[in-house]
């Protein structure tokens, strides 16, 4: 209950009903602030505050503070949020979940109730991360790919079924149903909530362990990715806290010109906003080419926000978002409710720029957006489709980071498999339309089933040898397919649906034949995958394809086709059918193709089917899971789910933090290391710690599964950090050709003996040697994954320093007890020397910590002369600095529920 002085409480028409809400447009009057001129994403934020005001962790100090934002303001304040649900994907509600099970046990072991640790606001774990595209380009494969899938996740799904006996409010959405942010943007988002004990109506706000929980913005709900153990906070009723943002506005003009994709937008909004630095920052949507855009293809460019580095990509409620309410199969008092609200709240509309007060204002022309892809290695690398052969073979031969750095001379070699199929550098060997970015968006995908029917009906076939795959986000996809007759002609090129879940896109591709992953090794080439997802970082597709590429779905069918990288799809014919050659344009749907079948993608009442089956007819694989029984878990032998070590030697009152002193540099990064890099999500190989400790403990090789698979094991987890097989430690030499070695070894210091990261760090941690990370530029890019911190942490690492840190990472660093410094000015480890075989001390938080303070860095050298440089502390709230004294977020929520309990 709200317990504050403000009168805002008041009444709003939804339908015939009433209802009670905390008004904006009052407290703005009480405090004399034109609310109108606040970003809405901030009111929304604002509303939040208001209504969860309780004079202890929430103030009216805070919410006069966020009433009062200012564009341009220093931003030293930090923002309480109260959200009203969370939700998880599998690898990292799987983790979280046993991260609040082995809570449960100490409060047991504490001889306190174990019930006390239980989520006080809602919870739904959608399960979309296990599944791997095994089989495909065959009718049976989604049932073959589920039933691998339930055999080798059989111990994980059994602990999700006891924590649905467990927890009250913990739900989970079974495999088999789509991809978490399109069931959220779907299914379980509701628009408002209405809370009955205090009679109040509130907006949907909610985060997620996912860094494309950023989705739902699409529809005007305040949400985005956090790690799992801020998400486990959140969960148990903390705030989640967030220093208070820059407000970027994007002022969209115009219209997509025909053939233009909502992919190609979200491509090109990407690299302008990664360009910009949006870091840290919220991005508002505003302007008629907004109020254009379809609510599906707005939730394709809020659902790339982590990519252009954004925390939000907001689009405020209108029309459109009520339409797409209808469709989805809300009902009619939900979406009553839903416009009442925000026209009560003065929020309905998109906003012209000028109505709205931002930090800055940017503006976009849709007419001059081009048909584009992404890649080789990186979402923000824009590339024109007319210029992707021409940008392949220059980066082919380039030496650096984004180039390939081969000999010019053999990008045309041909190479023969031990199976007789002929390969080439830029040849395809994955085409996948997959991911939440792009397969809840009809249209594209409409695009893509007009494209395959032409390409039929014309001749064209795609090699045997590329692995093709579908792979919706929701169920209803395949039903829309279906009914208008495009699945048939996906099928004969190979797209046969064959899972409903994230696959190709977070590196559950599936392997290739041995055969082409022999001639790929042995020759080093350069090949190459396509795929509608939202990420290409190295080694995250899969371990030997080098050049990835992110593209519109009808794209990546045309590039199946083609079968290579090679070719200029906008002057060179695709391929051959019956009649000769076949041009891109000859099969290009017009707009008004897909836009005459759109009617089949929105039927309400096939939604409301669809999620009823969650609870009704959930299938009979996740029904024959039998989970335990009781209030706390007995965590049986495993290697997929073991108790956690963050609560060992718990107290009460936390332990003082030691000076970091004679500190080891564990490995030197570059800019643009990725939580990829930090903590892979793919192949466990066989060579690697983590796989000779599967071997050790009688798994084998073909029962490895995945290091996401395993993030409820810490043992696994810990080994696979900086496993990634592209990883490059600046501290190993050159190799003879000038590139850099790529994988996770680095040189054991004073000796220099070369040997696995994980290796030196057990020996550091054994020895009680601290150690440092060093990196350059957006250390921490990438997916929400909290086990790159954790995995950090468990290695010993104390500190990591960078010269930047990307915003969840920092964040998940801080809630695992390690701490982000950042270099200042024109400092780096190149321009201070540094080559790992210095000892380092870290001075400066002796007589207390204070937020983004500055620290200093003593480098001690070989020859005996000492270096002394200034860091800032990138803990950047009073809150963080409690976590940090804690040892961490997860210390200290149990200290708090114990202590209040």
């Amino acid at each position: 209950m709200a317990n504050h002085s403000f009168n805002t409480l008041q009444t709003f028409k939804s339908g015939d009903k009433t209802g009670r809400f905390h008004s904006l447009p009052a407290l703005g009057k009480e405090l004399g602030l034109d609310m109108q001129r606040l970003p809405i994403s901030l009111r929304l934020v604002l509303e939040s505050v208001l209504r969860n005001c309780d004079g202890n962790k929430i103030t009216e100090k805070h919410v006069r503070e966020l009433a009062g934002w200012q564009p341009n303001a220093k931003r030293d304040t930090e923002i309480p949020f109260v959200v009203s649900r969370v939700v998880l994907q599998d690898f990292t509600g799987v983790p979280l979940l046993a991260d609040i099970a082995a809570m449960r046990s100490t409060a047991q072991r504490l001889n306190a109730d174990p019930r006390r640790i239980e989520p006080l606001v809602p919870v739904d774990m959608v399960v979309d991360h296990s599944v791997m595209i095994d089989h495909y380009s065959e009718d049976n494969a989604l049932d073959l790919n589920m039933k691998l899938e339930f055999k080798r996740n059989r111990e994980r799904y059994e602990f999700m079924k006891w924590g649905m006996q467990a927890f009250k409010t913990f739900g989970v959405v079974p495999p088999g149903f789509g991809i978490i942010h399109q069931v959220n943007l779907e299914h379980l988002a509701r628009g408002v909530h209405y809370d009955a004990k205090n009679d109040v109506y509130f907006p949907d706000t909610l985060v997620g362990t996912d860094s494309h929980t950023t989705m739902i913005n699409g529809i005007g709900v305040v949400g985005w990715g956090v790690g799992g153990i801020e998400a486990e906070a959140a969960m148990l009723g903390q705030p989640v806290y967030i220093l208070t943002p820059d407000v970027v506005g994007v002022e969209l003009k115009g219209a997509l010109r025909p053939g233009v994709t909502a992919t190609d937008l979200v491509l090109t909004i990407t690299e302008m906003l990664r360009r910009h630095k949006v870091v840290g920052k919220f991005v508002e949507f505003c302007g008629p080419g907004t109020s254009g855009l379809s609510v599906t293809d707005r939730a394709t460019i809020a659902n790339m926000a982590p990519e252009y580095g954004a925390t939000m990509g907001f689009f405020p409620v209108d029309e459109r978002t009520l339409e797409y309410f209808r469709g989805t199969g809300r009902s009619d008092e939900e979406i009553a409710a839903l416009e009442g609200y925000f026209r009560a709240q003065e929020m309905f509309g998109v906003p012209a720029a000028s109505d709205v007060d931002y930090s800055e204002l940017l503006t976009l022309d849709l007419s001059t957006v081009t048909a584009s892809l992404a890649g080789p290695k990186r979402p923000q690398d824009r590339i024109d489709l007319d210029r992707v052969k021409q940008t392949f073979t220059g980066l082919f031969s380039d030496s650096s980071a984004q180039g390939f750095n081969m000999p010019a001379e053999d990008i045309n070699k041909v190479y023969i498999t031990e199976d007789g199929v002929e390969v080439r550098h830029g040849d395809l060997m994955i085409a996948a339309i997959t991911s939440c970015t792009n397969t809840s968006n009809p249209s594209v995908l409409l695009a893509a089933g007009l494209l395959a029917k032409k390409a039929v009906e014309a001749g064209l076939s795609v090699r045997p040898h590329i692995k093709t795959s579908l792979a919706p986000g929701s169920r209803v996809v395949t039903h829309y397919l279906e009914k208008t007759g495009l699945l048939p002609y996906l099928k004969r090129l190979g797209f046969n649906v064959a899972a409903y879940g994230c696959t190709s896109c977070i590196g559950n591709a599936g392997d290739l034949t041995p055969e082409l992953n022999a001639t790929i090794t042995q020759n080093k080439l350069v090949c190459a995958a396509v795929l509608s997802g939202n990420r290409n970082f190295e080694a995250r597709i899969h371990p030997n394809i080098k050049a990835n590429f992110l593209a519109s779905p009808p794209l990546v069918v045309a590039y199946a086709l083609a079968g290579t990288v090679m070719k200029d799809l906008m002057t060179e014919p695709i391929g051959k059918g019956r009649e000769g050659d076949v041009w891109l344009r000859d099969i290009w749907p017009a707009d008004e193709e897909v836009q005459a079948l759109l009617k089949y993608a929105m039927d309400p009442e096939v939604f409301r089917r669809n999620y009823a089956e969650i609870a009704d007819n959930p299938g009979e694989l996740w029904k024959a899971v039998q989970g335990e029984e009781g209030a706390t878990y007995s965590w049986p032998k495993s290697t997929y789910i073991a108790e956690p070590p963050f609560f060992e030697g718990f107290a009460m009152e936390p332990a003082p933090i030691p000076a970091i002193r004679g500190a080891r540099a564990l490995a030197i990064f570059g800019d643009s290391v990725t939580t990829d890099h930090i903590s892979p999500a793919g192949t466990i190989m066989e060579n690697s710690p983590a796989g000779q400790w599967l071997l050790a403990n009688g798994v084998m090789k073909q029962d490895f599964n995945s290091y996401g698979s395993r993030r409820g094991n810490h043992e696994v987890m810990m080994r696979g950090t900086f496993a990634n097989v592209r990883i490059k430690n600046l501290m190993i030499p050159p190799l003879a050709d000038g590139n850099r070695f790529e994988g996770s070894e680095t040189l054991y210091q004073p000796s220099g003996e070369r040997m696995a990261i994980y290796d030196a760090a057990m020996r550091y941690v054994s020895q009680g040697t601290p150690t440092v990370i060093f990196a350059g530029e957006e250390y921490g890019t990438g997916s929400s994954r909290d086990w790159a911190a954790k995995g950090t942490q468990l290695l010993g690492v104390k500190a990591v320093v960078a010269r930047s840190f990307e915003r969840i990472h920092r964040s998940n660093l801080v809630g695992m007890g390690v701490l982000p410094l950042q270099f200042k000015g024109d400092h780096s480890v190149a321009s201070l020397g540094i080559t790992g075989t210095e000892i380092f001390d870290i001075s400066g938080l002796e007589n207390g910590i204070q937020p983004q303070q500055d620290v200093t860095l003593t480098i001690h050298r070989d020859d005996g002369s000492k270096q002394h440089i200034p860091m800032l502390l990138r803990i950047d709230t009073a809150t963080e600095v409690d976590y940090y004294l804690n040892g961490g977020i997860l210390p200290y929520v149990l200290r708090e529920l114990l202590t209040a309990a």
